[in-house]
């Protein structure tokens, strides 16, 4: 057992890569309840209503799906110059880059399975215009009151052709723990789930099936209630979005959760993880065989297909 470092605060922002970009942005900002945030060339910055940074979603218009990048706010500026050295140490350093909107220097580096990764800690906190102004003090923008109204960013689940080797990357190099993860009959380690503080995960690894590297298998959002869950499937089946599996709960982290397709391809989780932290100092990782995992989610729910083989970018597959 591993213990946390604190030296990474949060999963901050992630850009997203998209063929569509006027139909995806419709989809965050209509369907999810985003607000935009500015724009730069192809790019446009969005931000849920309880983000106290610029943004936590950009989305970049490309060629294809896929994620560009992952950011991660140090905690401190003695934080972010020890997890700099480690990373250097580490040889999967990138190199230091003008921070986006809202950030000031920004350091980039890669996961051994090639995911970018940015590091920073100057950050500008967001001031909302006289429209978007809360009602109360302690929360930085009046709740959008359309489309699902997403409250942040939760995880990022990373496709990876060897998810032990991020984790252990991301848990001896950035200072994050394990705190669930599937184990094969072979003695693999096919996922894991890593967090920075008390929230149960900020990060999962999975083992790509295709073979790749460097591909996504979904960012998530975070709601209010298990209810904003249910109206959010109401809500896509209106709106033409593709449900892929859902809404049910999950038996790993059990989260409820709802997985979509926005119109870029890129998968996206709505889910309702907010009652569950991880307090204790000494937490013991929680592993789950392929027997457990046969029986499906929380409530028998069955994995689909579709689950283990798409992600973004689409790659061919024999």
């Amino acid at each position: 057992m591993n213990a946390l470092l604190h030296d990474v605060a949060h999963l901050a922002y992630v850009e997203l890569l998209t063929p569509e970009p006027d139909r995806s942005l419709w989809f965050f900002t209509e369907i999810l309840g985003m607000t935009r945030a500015g724009e730069d060339g192809d790019s446009v910055y969005l931000r849920t209503y309880d983000d106290y940074e610029h943004h936590s979603l950009k989305l970049t218009a490309h060629r294809t799906s896929g994620l560009r990048a992952t950011g991660l706010r140090a905690s401190s500026q003695e934080a972010l110059d020890r997890r700099i050295a480690a990373i250097k140490d580490s040889g999967l350093g990138i190199g230091w880059r003008d921070g986006d909107a809202g950030r000031g220097p920004t350091y980039a580096f890669r996961d051994p399975d090639g995911h970018e990764m940015h590091l920073y800690w100057e950050s500008e906190w967001y001031e909302a215009p006289e429209e978007l102004r809360p009602a109360l003090k302690n929360q930085p923008q009046a709740f959008p009151g359309h489309g699902v109204g997403v409250r942040r960013l939760d995880h990022v689940n990373f496709l990876a052709a060897e998810a032990a080797a991020n984790g252990a990357f991301v848990r001896d190099v950035l200072g994050a723990r394990v705190t669930e993860q599937i184990m094969l009959d072979s003695g693999r380690i096919a996922a894991q789930w890593l967090h920075f503080g008390n929230k149960s995960y900020d990060l999962v690894f999975t083992d790509d099936w295709s073979g790749s590297s460097g591909r996504l298998h979904h960012i998530a959002f975070a709601t209010n209630t298990r209810e904003d869950i249910l109206r959010a499937a109401d809500i896509c089946l209106e709106r033409g979005v593709h449900i892929e599996t859902g809404p049910h709960k999950h038996a790993i982290q059990q989260t409820f959760f709802l997985y979509v397709y926005e119109p870029g391809g890129n998968r996206v989780e709505l889910c309702n993880p907010l009652t569950r932290l991880i307090l204790a100092p000494d937490w013991r990782v929680v592993t789950w065989t392929e027997a457990e995992r046969a029986k499906g989610q929380a409530w028998g729910l069955k994995t689909i297909e579709s689950f283990h083989t798409h992600g973004t970018p689409p790659v061919e597959r024999d």
